[in-house]
This record gives structure tokens, C-alpha cells and sequence, in this order.
């Protein structure tokens, strides 16, 4: 595939490569986690960040922004914040007597949610039709965002006081959620002896455009899908469903975006099929943040990522997934 101008000569494979190496200059050691971020943007998607404090979710979030040439804005999260704060309002223009709708910060193609979960449900709330329709609509008037569009949110999982906890409904809207981790002993050893991770993203050029990203999307959703992968991801969803540990399982929506990132993965690696080991590998990232289970909490529970990992192993897997010459 070759992307579209302004970067005609390179591969879909190229660009996400070169979006990735470029975030590993601020954020080291945290390639896996850097090649999710960049293939739940190219999916169309949106990413929940969630980790404790001080180990580069905002930098992961602003580099991600700073590689790609697109409006970005950030909204801190605070208990006071209210939905017009995002969104925008309409205001009175005193010059013609009518009312003016002035756009809030979501009118961006990247939008950083610094603390989410701090937020009130009402104003967390507001976000649900723009993650899931990349439209807002204020006073009966709907207006498109634009394209690409993607939320990246953070939170702090630990920080229980004076936070809202995601519904189900807001988190099935992220497509992504995934944790950075402490960095290991030589990226850590790097950081301590002077290598600032704030003055280099301020250095930070970008490699890709939106319009990159919205042919690599693009180029993505024609990445073959065989019939014994979509029954193997189908298989994936109906088991949850039944399983007597969730008290929710996977829904259609969590099932096409676990397709989509698979395509996306697919491509990255060069290839133009999809295969069940790009289900397997993208299935925590992608399901575990969406399903409950029936034990919240105490000697019964269990975390969503073991759940999610005994359902890969309990469900048979497709013996080919390759193109073949006559796929039904």
C-alpha cells in the first residue's frame, strides 16, 4: 500500500514504523505499549491509559499528538468541569442577534483527557456521542469532528478519593486500554542521568500527517478477514456471553474493534490478511477493560486479563486464516 500525498512513497508498514520510533525517542523501554497506542489510532479508536502517576502517560499521549501533523488540545479533568468545557456552547452574539456556537476543545483530531475519572459523570458522559459517532450535538444542532479523531484519556487506578469510576458504557467506547509500567533498569538509568522526557517532545517533528492516518485507516478495513477468523472472534464473544464468570461479556462493538486492530496489526507486519495470532495478541488490550465479571471483588474474583486469557485457551482456533482462493 502507498500512502496518499504528502507521503506517496512510503509503505503502510513504513509510516506506522517510523510513528512508532519516533514516540521511542521520549518514551523508552515501552515498545509494546507504543506500538498499541499507534495501532488503536490508525484503527479508528481510542485509548484509556491507565497507570499510576509519573511513568509517561501524558508523554505517550503528547508524542503520540506531536508525531502526526493534526490539532491537538488537552482537557484537565476536574470535578467542576462541565460539558460545555468540552463541548462548546452557543453564545450570544449581541452584533446580529442570534446565537453563536463557539466549538470547546473536543474539535481537535487528538484530544488528551488528563484525568478522566475525576470528572463527574454528566461531564464523562458528554463524550460518549463524539468517541462513538465523531459528532457533538449542542442545543439540537449536531456538528462533525474531525478527521482523524481520537480521544486519549489517562487515570490513576489507585486514586479512589474524589473520583467517578468509567461505566461500562464509556469504557465499551475505548477501544484500547493498556498500562506503561515503570520503565526497566537502562531506560530508567537513562532518565536519571539527564535525559528529560519534557524537552524532547518539545523537540519532537512530526513524521505522519492526518491524511496518513486516515489512508492507512482506510487501507486497514481492506486487510482480508477470513470466514474461520470472524467465526473464531464470533466464538470469542458468544463464550463470554455464557461463561458463568462475567456478569457481562464481550459485545459486538468490542468484537469488530478486536477485528479492526487486528487488521491494523496485520498490515504493520506486512502482510494482507489478518491471522488468529493478531486476535490473541490484541485481545487483552482490546476486551479486558470491557467485560465484568460476576466476583467484583474478594476470594472469588478474578482479574478481566486472566479472563480473557482462559477464554483464548478454552476456544478452539481457526487452523488457517489466509486468503484463499475461493474464500466463501
Amino acid at each position: 500500500m502507498s500512502i496518499t500525498e504528502p507521503s506517496a512513497t512510503r509503505t503502510f508498514a513504513s509510516v506506522f514504523d517510523e510513528i512508532r520510533r519516533n514516540i521511542e525517542l521520549v518514551l523508552r523501554g515501552k515498545t509494546e505499549a507504543i506500538d498499541l497506542a499507534v495501532t488503536c489510532l490508525v484503527a479508528g479508536g481510542h485509548l484509556l491509559i491507565e497507570d499510576v502517576p509519573g511513568v509517561g502517560k501524558t508523554t505517550l499521549a503528547k508524542a503520540l499528538a506531536r508525531s502526526v501533523t493534526a490539532r491537538f488540545g488537552r482537557v484537565q479533568f476536574t470535578p467542576d468541569l462541565l460539558p460545555s468545557d468540552v463541548l462548546g456552547a452557543s453564545v450570544w452574539n449581541q452584533q446580529d442577534s442570534t446565537f453563536e456556537f463557539r466549538p470547546g476543545p473536543v474539535f481537535v483530531n487528538l484530544l488528551l483527557g488528563d484525568e478522566i475519572n475525576r470528572a463527574s459523570p454528566k461531564t464523562q458522559s458528554a463524550l460518549l456521542e463524539a468517541m462513538a459517532e465523531e459528532q457533538v450535538t449542542v442545543d439540537g444542532t449536531s456538528y462533525q469532528l474531525a478527521r482523524p479523531f481520537m480521544v486519549i484519556a489517562t487515570q490513576n487506578p489507585l486514586e479512589h478519593h474524589g473520583t467517578f469510576p468509567l461505566p461500562e458504557s464509556q469504557l465499551d467506547r475505548f477501544t484500547m486500554r493498556l498500562a506503561l509500567g515503570y520503565p526497566d533498569r537502562s531506560a530508567e538509568l537513562e532518565l536519571l542521568r539527564g535525559r528529560r522526557q519534557f524537552d524532547d517532545i518539545e523537540d519532537l517533528n512530526a513524521v505522519a500527517h492526518a491524511q496518513d492516518i486516515i489512508a492507512m485507516t482506510r487501507h486497514a478495513a481492506g486487510i482480508h478477514v477470513s470466514q474461520a477468523l470472524a467465526a473464531y472472534v464470533a466464538d470469542l464473544a458468544a463464550r463470554s456471553r455464557s461463561d458463568g464468570r462475567f456478569a457481562l461479556g464481550i459485545s459486538p462493538r468490542a468484537a469488530m474493534a478486536l477485528i479492526r486492530c487486528a487488521q491494523v496489526r496485520a498490515a504493520a507486519a506486512g502482510r494482507d490478511y489478518a491471522t488468529a495470532d493478531d486476535v490473541k495478541a490484541l485481545a487483552v488490550p482490546v476486551l479486558a477493560h470491557r467485560v465484568v465479571p460476576q466476583a467484583r471483588s474478594g476470594p472469588g474474583a478474578s482479574p478481566n486479563s486472566d479472563l480473557i486469557a482462559d477464554l483464548l485457551r478454552s476456544t478452539p482456533v481457526p487452523v488457517s486464516t489466509a486468503p484463499a482462493t475461493a474464500d466463501p
